[in-house]
């Protein structure tokens, strides 16, 4: 099993700055993917960032360019920096992240979500 723990999220006002971490905990044996995702109230679950194993990235449109995806690997942690923040981007954010045991089976977690409120 693995848990997830998330942090940073909070209140902002537009334009400035927020950094959240997601550590990850307990039977780890290699992590894979690991992602942040964002939820607004009436909305789906979207995909904001990945970061791959190898170090690539991608990142949805709307966030390219202003949040920047970065993990390490000898913490488990992934970390989402994120600046010039709009209100469009309040919503809960979740840690997103695919295990493999040391029995080949891959399975996904998820954190808890941490709100992110940006003000006009």
């Amino acid at each position: 099993q693995v848990q997830l723990v998330e942090s940073g999220g909070g209140l902002v006002q537009a334009g400035g700055s927020l950094r959240l971490s997601c550590a990850a905990s307990g039977s780890i044996f290699l992590l894979n993917d690991m992602a942040w995702y964002r939820q607004a109230p009436g909305k789906e679950r979207d995909l904001v960032a990945r970061i791959y194993s190898g170090g690539g990235t991608n990142y949805a449109d709307s966030v390219k360019g202003r949040f920047t995806i970065s993990r390490d690997n000898a913490k488990n942690t992934v970390y989402l920096q994120m600046s010039s923040l709009k209100v469009e981007d309040t919503a809960v954010y979740y840690c997103y992240v695919t295990h493999r045991n040391n029995w080949g089976y891959e399975y996904a977690y998820w954190g808890q979500g941490t709100q992110v409120t940006v003000s006009s």
